[in-house]
């Protein structure tokens, strides 16, 4: 008898579902920094199994306009940048030799 299966994967509810795209799509702009990227771009670059590449998928939109609410983008019309604040936490916590 088994308390847990491992196969079976958990559900993320709705928070943990953004987080997890916030995550991977600020991940993603930064490995990519200096090239600033559109969103299509990006889009294309972070396609999932099934999904069309336009327009953009609502989750890449939405994780989009919340990093840049968050002052961790920058949007300007179609490119997408990290901001500095991104970019030295990224360098004080991933970067350092």
């Amino acid at each position: 008898m088994h308390d847990s299966d491992d196969s079976e994967r958990r559900v993320l509810t709705p928070a943990e579902e953004n987080d997890r795209d916030e995550e991977g799509i600020l991940a993603h702009v930064l490995a990519e920094h200096p090239d600033q990227l559109t969103i299509t771009e990006l889009a294309r670059e972070m396609k999932r199994p099934g999904e069309a590449e336009a327009p953009p998928p609502d989750w890449l939109e939405r994780g989009v306009r919340d990093l840049v609410a968050l002052g961790l983008l920058h949007r300007s019309g179609d490119t997408i940048r990290p901001t500095r604040a991104a970019l030295r936490f990224n360098h004080l916590f991933f970067d350092r030799d």
